[in-house]
């Protein structure tokens, strides 16, 4: 399947300070990406730069085989093309819903604007709230309304920038799932921009790790969190536990007995452990070689707890299932499930 959306080794500097640098990664037809990052790594940049709003110093964005950017080119914003959802929704407070999504079809006749901006809002479910200020919406509402206008004109592309850090939670969660549920029904190729390691997770079909404005790993949200390619990668997307250890054969000796290490050879290794990948049990004096530890830390968090276990020194977080009976001050022993190599 080739390519709807191609970024290809763009850079930006503001003043003499770098913002992102030599950013590549591509976007397929009905594909949900997100740009992941903490704030001030480049992710928002990269997404005004697709957008148009801004333009790089260096590199070439296409959509479709349509080139967008390069070093001569610079195709407007409303050209390109492409939707975009602000984080802070930025509806019109004096119109209604109706005239706000309308307003994305504002060089078409007036009926057929409004007869589109009814179906739209019929899809996004907001289609019994059209005469409502925005003001008179909860921020869930707000949302889908942003949403419809965004989609309104059947963009190629839809950018969303941190469109649901402003909600509740619960309400978070709930919006989250029913934008995702539209965005596939419609077959809408979108790139979410978060610093939600689980929104990030939950929401896209591949993502980008950012760090400083580059890409430090791209793939499926299973792959980057499993086998994550730097210790920055893995420490970014959860809890882990870094080990240094001498590797031989893929054969890892660490506190916790041997392992076998995942896409290791032979050599000094720094291993990502996640603390689900760790089981704790009593003490078992048939295996002498493991280490004992003791439990120095406990969190209860619903449906799991999350144990910090002392061994000789260093401490290690262990995931377990809510019906677990260790305290703290327990003697326990270690043993991992699976441990993967990652570099500085």
């Amino acid at each position: 399947m080739k390519p709807l959306l191609t970024v290809e080794s763009i850079t930006k500097h503001f003043a003499d300070t770098p913002v992102v640098k030599n950013v590549s990664f591509t976007v397929y037809p009905g594909e949900i990406f997100a740009l992941l990052g903490p704030s001030g790594c480049g992710k928002t940049t990269t997404l005004r730069i697709i957008a148009g709003f801004e333009k790089a110093d260096t590199g070439k964005i296409a959509m479709a085989e349509r080139l967008l950017a390069n070093d001569a080119v610079h195709i407007s914003p409303e050209l390109r093309g492409i939707g975009l959802v602000f984080q802070d929704y930025a509806l019109f407070p004096h119109k209604n819903v109706l005239d706000n999504v309308a307003f994305g079809l504002r060089k078409v006749p007036k009926k057929t604007r409004r007869e589109r901006a009814t179906e739209v809002l019929d899809m996004v479910g907001m289609k019994d709230f059209h005469a409502r200020l925005p003001h008179h919406l909860s921020g869930g509402e707000q949302q889908r309304v942003a949403l419809a206008r965004s989609i309104i004109a059947r963009p190629q592309l839809l950018l969303l920038d941190e469109p649901f850090s402003s909600l509740d939670p619960g309400l978070r969660q709930t919006t989250r799932d029913e934008v995702r549920a539209l965005l596939k029904g419609e077959g809408i190729s979108a790139i979410l921009v978060t610093h939600d390691q689980e929104e990030a997770l939950s929401f896209a079909e591949r993502l980008a790790v950012m760090k400083e404005g580059t890409v430090e790993q791209i793939g499926t949200p299973e792959a980057v969190y499993q086998q994550p390619e730097t210790a920055y990668v893995a420490d970014f997307l959860g809890q882990t536990n870094f080990i240094n250890a001498s590797v031989k054969d893929g054969i890892a000796e660490t506190p916790f007995g041997r392992v076998e290490v995942d896409g290791a050879a032979t050599g000094e290794m720094l291993l990502s452990i996640r603390p689900e990948c760790l089981t704790m049990a009593a003490p078992d004096p048939g295996n002498s070689g493991l280490k004992k530890g003791r439990i120095v830390g406990q969190a209860f968090k619903g449906h799991y707890f999350t144990y910090r276990v002392e061994i000789e020194g260093a401490s290690y977080f262990v995931q377990t299932d809510s019906y677990c009976r260790f305290q703290i001050g327990d003697t326990v022993q270690l043993k991992v499930l699976s441990a993967v190599a990652v570099s500085n």
